[in-house]
């Protein structure tokens, strides 16, 4: 029988995990991230940039989430990720780059919390915040295209980190 709502017994659980979103406007992006926030239990996202989309569209989505995850919206994403890195949070770029790991080989540490950033729909994240960041990470791909939809790659990337976590602990 199909559990509920109401019927499953998933343990309830929060990570040392803050989102960070720079740029991201899209109003359906925005309502998945909240609930695949809700969903892998992080603490916080950070909202950076253009204003976001709280309107029909994102409520639709989020199916109520964004009355549970916390959030906040920062102006300039380069003082937030200074403000993180000052409160000792390990800050990690979701991004391919030259340099980037694949997320599945990197080891995630219990010693920090993480704050991970994520970019823009059509540009990924500045080259500015890639150079602040500590490490940068990206979901392999083996397709013929080379991105995916931001919040399709962060519900990965958080399965991955959430799943590392758990071992640890």
């Amino acid at each position: 029988m199909q559990l509920t709502h109401y019927t499953t017994n998933f343990n309830k659980k929060t990570f040392p995990i803050t989102l960070v979103c720079e740029n991201v406007t899209n109003a359906s992006n925005i309502g998945s991230l909240f609930r695949i926030a809700d969903a892998f239990g992080i603490e916080n996202i950070i909202f950076c940039g253009n204003a976001i989309p709280l309107g029909r569209k994102m409520t639709k989505t989020s199916r109520a989430t964004e009355k549970v995850v916390k959030y906040e919206v920062i102006e300039n994403i380069s003082e937030a990720v200074i403000n993180l890195i000052t409160s000792n949070y390990q800050c990690i770029a979701l991004e391919i780059t030259e340099n980037s790991l694949p997320i599945h080989a990197f080891e995630f540490s219990t010693d920090k919390p993480i704050a991970i950033i994520i970019g823009d729909e059509n540009f990924g994240v500045s080259e500015a915040i890639l150079k602040q960041c500590q490490h940068s990470l990206h979901v392999n791909m083996f397709g013929q295209n080379s991105s995916m939809n931001v919040a399709q790659a962060t519900n990965i990337a958080l399965y991955e980190i959430t799943k590392q976590l758990q071992k640890i602990q």
